[in-house]
């Protein structure tokens, strides 16, 4: 009698990056376990269940792999190696042609991955929320070391310009889902960063920061 052959070895990590693109594409919640299993390669109830205990460990396991893979256009905001607005350009033109690319699900997981969730799935949004809010601080770390370097000036207008920030980069997720194209959101940036420039310290008018 012949043998049967050795079960083919379950791949985790071709598993999890499939299961990213899935939840990247639908979200958390109109992603059924049935779905991740068929696109994991049609594994079982039980092998799913042995690899990531649950839907929400394996989606928490998901973000973590984006946010150090995609998630990476967002590194600059914390390289203080680099002058706060290059920092600023690069994160935000990188994530225009990331988000708009064809070759994955458009958008950023972290802003559409779980949105109007029901009650019991509070943690997966609160988890979103945290990195959103990581975003938030890193962008307002570079407008405030650009304000104590004497690159920026300190005014009404740069206290606004971290949020004006933050709201163009999370709703280039929209304009991407809707089809926009990488040329036009990059020439958006161009057009936004001139409010840097306008608040920006002209050389030999620098003013010292106030002291607290």
């Amino acid at each position: 009698m012949a043998r049967t052959g050795r079960p083919r070895e379950f791949d985790r990590d071709r598993a999890i990056d499939a299961a990213t693109a899935l939840f990247w594409a639908q979200g958390y919640e109109p992603t059924s376990l049935n779905q991740l299993k068929a696109c994991m390669g049609n594994i079982s109830p039980a092998s799913f269940y042995a690899a990531f205990g649950s839907k929400e460990a394996l989606f928490r396991e998901v973000v973590q792999r984006y946010l150090a893979t995609y998630g990476q256009v967002m590194a600059p905001l914390w390289d203080e190696s680099l002058p706060s607005r290059e920092a600023i350009e690069r994160t935000l033109r990188s994530s225009a042609r990331m988000q708009s690319a064809r070759t994955h699900p458009t958008g950023c997981l972290v802003v559409c991955g779980a949105s109007n969730c029901s009650p019991e799935n509070e943690p997966v949004q609160a988890l979103l929320a945290a990195e959103r809010q990581r975003t938030r601080t890193g962008i307002r770390a570079c407008v405030e070391r650009a304000i104590a370097n004497g690159e920026l000036n300190a005014s009404p207008a740069t206290d606004v310009l971290p949020d004006i920030l933050t709201t163009f980069f999370h709703g280039m997720t929209c304009e991407a889902r809707d089809g926009i194209r990488s040329d036009t959101l990059d020439a958006a940036v161009t057009s936004l960063l001139t409010l840097w420039d306008i608040n920006a310290v002209k050389r030999g008018t620098a003013k010292r920061p106030k002291k607290s």
